[in-house]
């Protein structure tokens, strides 16, 4: 490739072909990485990219994003490889939570300056994964880049070859981390629009407990792309309780896929919030592969305005007497929609499986639209499945009920509003992710105030 375009891409990449970009950033990083990583990865990096290259991004015509329309990211030549922008301690302040070791990443890179990791428990690694790969490769064998498959997700694949850093939660064996770990990625935009591949990893070893916090913001804002992989690995035994926190700017592109794998008799419960963000697509899959697994996936999202947030879910019933639990809820406001395709895969020999889903959505705007498609694909002959779907408005009963008891019609449906969502909030075990949700709601609704005294 002649330098006059390697130089427009890198100064404008709006003046280069989107692949161009893309392909001048992958031979960044693998210079950037060069000695820093194990020859494997760099290796797999080509591989990614040579398969994102061949499968491109997705369009309507593919059925698993069929309602998401992500031409806007596919004909952006973003911003790559950019110099790490400064940020204040004050803006990263709202996404601290007392009580917690924090990890801060800006724009996908790591930050010392501004994370605080106190003592922990004998064995247990906590940090940057860069630093990870430059100095104990090892530590990362049979785990890296083993569940999340770039073969047939082209997000995935551009994360496989571009990302740079992410977060590495290490629990040795037995132990367990008496407080949360909280990674912080905030999106600072500056001029151009810019693309961050963070890759965060968590593995829980046999017997061993901890509780995560994900958390995706802004500051300030403009257009940027984050599209994290994140891959979560639970030996025998092993319990994880695991939030993300998806509020970035309406600005911003939000891409991601969290990969989990489960070992025998291991517990996985997460809850996913999403009310950032102008096009968000969240990949969740799930193989429960041990018998005795029990996983719950719960999510809420809120939209308005133009926003779109898409979650699909794919949980794989492999061994047999697991356990999966499913409730998404989504309130839409304005021109606001939401897609939700949830399939749960029953393999041949995973017999007593229990598993339900469920995607509850309150449409507060005529003119906001929901698709919904929860499925089942059943290969063994001796399980408890169920799925359901609802779409709908607030019951004008129950509306009635509350004004003839003296609340004016806002806050009555506000209080109706705050109710379906607090089933979601209330079983966050973190008080202050809990009540950080709490507060957003008072907020966001109208006459919150009257919804915080009736609470």
């Amino acid at each position: 490739m002649s330098a006059a375009i390697a130089a427009s891409a890198t100064e404008s990449p709006a003046r280069a072909t989107v692949q161009d970009v893309y392909r001048l950033g992958f031979e960044g990083v693998v210079r950037r990485r060069e000695g820093r990583e194990p020859r494997s990865l760099t290796a797999l990096r080509a591989q990614a990219f040579e398969r994102f290259s061949h499968i491109g991004f997705p369009g309507k015509r593919d059925e698993e994003w069929r309602f998401t329309d992500i031409s806007p990211i596919a004909r952006s030549g973003f911003r790559l490889g950019a110099e790490t922008p400064s940020v204040s301690a004050e803006a990263i302040e709202k996404y601290r939570y007392s009580g917690t070791h924090e990890l801060v990443f800006i724009n996908g890179r790591f930050s010392a300056e501004h994370s605080q990791i106190e003592a922990l428990p004998e064995g247990v690694v906590v940090g940057s994964l860069a630093d990870a790969l430059a100095n104990t490769p090892e530590r990362l064998e049979g785990h890296l880049a083993r569940h999340a498959k770039f073969e047939i997700h082209p997000f995935v694949a551009l994360n496989t070859a571009l990302f740079e850093d992410g977060a590495l939660i290490r629990v040795p064996k037995g132990v367990i981390v008496d407080r949360p770990i909280n990674i912080i990625h905030v999106g600072r935009p500056e001029g151009e629009a810019f693309a961050c591949f963070p890759r965060h990893m968590l593995i829980a070893e046999e017997s061993s407990q901890v509780t995560v916090v994900e958390q995706y913001g802004s500051v300030g804002e403009g257009a940027y792309l984050t599209c994290p992989v994140i891959e979560v690995s639970t030996e025998d035994n092993a319990v994880i309780d695991h939030y993300k926190l998806q509020r970035e700017s309406t600005d911003a592109f939000h891409v991601s896929t969290f990969q989990l794998h489960q070992l025998r008799d291991s517990n996985f419960s997460s809850h996913s919030i999403s009310w950032g963000g102008g096009l968000v697509r969240n990949d969740v899959n799930a193989i429960l592969a041990g018998e005795g697994c029990e996983s719950t996936l719960n999510g809420l999202y809120m939209v308005e305005g133009s926003q779109l947030v898409d979650n699909h879910m794919r949980v794989e019933h492999k061994a047999a007497h697991c356990d999966s639990h499913e409730l998404f809820k989504g309130i839409l406001e304005g021109r606001a929609r939401a897609v939700f395709n949830g399939r749960i895969y029953v393999h041949k020999g995973a017999q007593k499986t229990d598993a339900k889903q469920t995607n509850r959505n309150l449409l507060l705007s005529p003119t906001a639209l929901c698709n919904s498609h929860p499925q089942l694909e059943i290969f063994a002959d001796d399980v408890k499945c169920t799925h359901g779907s609802t779409v709908g408005q607030l019951d004008e009963t129950a509306v009635f009920y509350l004004r003839s008891r003296g609340i004016g019609e806002e806050a009555a449906k506000s209080l109706l509003t705050y109710a379906f969502a607090a089933d979601i909030v209330g079983r966050i075990k973190v008080p202050e992710v809990r009540r950080d949700l709490e507060e957003f709601l008072f907020r966001r609704l109208p006459r919150g105030e009257v919804v915080r005294q009736a609470v």
